[in-house]
């Protein structure tokens, strides 16, 4: 089965403190988004596309010789990947999509994520179990997998303890895909489409959701100068052995 990744890495880095595009700061003196493009092809994916913002010339330079697509406005993370449209359609693969402020993706927890879609789940997220969960969404379980993420915020009290939360990343049946895309709303408080409430509308559709945990250093996500810093711990540690 062909699989794809979208790599969404169209943040400006506002809070980077910088004027250079998120995804070119540098871990172990390579651009974040070269790191991941490296875990994702040793994951043997077949295509990568890298969704950029306007004005992201520098970046689309730096991802070559993979394709890019603009998304022309930053409407939330449902939106982003519609931005890859013409490379999704038609498409009846494993697509993946992974963000790019998150550069330290293992291959084996990516190849896990392509496995279980390969074997029959419709989407698959990749949850992990962080120290401290509190700003993270929920992974709601049930006996025959995921049942719908919940986020923080919007949670019950029983669901604030449950320890497993979403990542953000997820691997979805290409056939279903578009489709699931199309039919999120931007009903909420940023007028925004976000990629999470496909699990609900899967599950309403009958599609099997079901998850990955990965380990919480490789789903350090990097939106500051400080969690830059750790990133770039936590890779030179790898290095290391």
């Amino acid at each position: 089965m062909e699989t794809k990744a979208i790599i969404l890495a169209a943040g400006s880095g506002t809070r980077m403190n910088s004027d250079i595009p998120k995804a070119l700061h540098t871990i172990g003196n390579r651009p974040m988004v070269g790191i991941l493009i490296d875990a994702v092809e040793r994951a043997r994916v077949d295509e990568i596309i890298v969704v950029i913002g306007p004005g992201m010339e520098a970046v689309a330079r730096a991802v070559v010789p993979h394709q890019t697509a603009v998304q022309k406005d930053r409407l939330g993370t449902a939106h982003a990947v519609l931005a890859a449209e013409k490379y999704l359609a038609p498409f009846d693969g494993c697509a993946m999509i992974l963000y790019g402020d998150q550069p330290l993706y293992l291959p084996e927890t990516l190849q896990k994520m392509m496995r279980k879609c390969q074997g029959g789940a419709d989407v698959v997220v990749l949850g992990f179990i962080p120290p401290d969960a509190r700003r993270y969404g929920r992974l709601v379980m049930g006996d025959d997998g995921l049942e719908r993420i919940v986020e923080y915020k919007d949670a019950t009290d029983d669901e604030r303890a449950i320890k497993l939360c979403n990542s953000g990343a997820m691997c979805v049946n290409g056939r279903h895909l578009l489709s699931l895309l199309k039919k999120v709303n931007n009903n909420n408080a940023a007028g925004e489409y976000y990629l999470p409430d496909i699990v609900a509308l899967a599950r309403a559709q009958g599609l099997t959701c079901d998850v990955v945990i990965g380990d919480t250093e490789e789903l350090h996500g990097v939106n500051t100068p400080e969690e830059l810093d750790m990133a770039r711990e936590i890779y030179r540690r790898r290095q290391n052995g």
